[in-house]
């Protein structure tokens, strides 16, 4: 399961590195593509392929969904060093120009900039609290 928050500064070839307890379960070979809020999402081939069956099933005849679809997705590989290379039009969305945030959501990791990381947290940390209490009250009917 992927957890956890780990920074990280990128190296001038814009080589990242994925911390170890990640590449456990992502493997040496992932997919990195562009999250929904500024950030990259980061997927196992196992995760990516499950994502991309979700995306086959979007109404090719909305525009929106064709927009969705048209994501620029790269693969990348980890080196020896535990490093692996982010195209430059991922590093330019994200905005990744040296510290970055990987984080892991348990199916996915996710790759922001610090500074849009850390204001993201600003930005909804009391909505997120009451959010997170609302949803821990939901899932008390499963036992949890």
């Amino acid at each position: 399961m992927l957890m956890g928050e780990y920074r990280h500064a990128m190296d001038a070839k814009g080589r990242l590195f994925m911390p170890a307890k990640l590449r456990e379960d992502l493997g040496d070979k992932f997919i990195a593509t562009q999250g929904i809020d500024g950030q990259l999402f980061v997927f196992s081939f196992e995760e990516w392929t499950n994502f991309a069956n979700k995306l086959r099933s979007l109404p090719m005849s909305d525009p929106g969904a064709q927009a969705f679809v048209r994501l620029f997705a790269s693969e990348c590989e980890v080196d020896k060093q535990g490093r692996f290379l982010l195209p430059p039009n991922l590093r330019e969305y994200a905005g990744l120009i040296k510290d970055a945030v990987i984080t892991g959501l348990i199916t996915r990791v996710e790759i922001w900039s610090a500074e849009a990381w850390d204001r993201y947290k600003s930005e909804y940390r009391d909505a997120a609290s009451e959010q997170y209490v609302e949803m821990l009250r939901s899932l008390q009917q499963f036992g949890i």
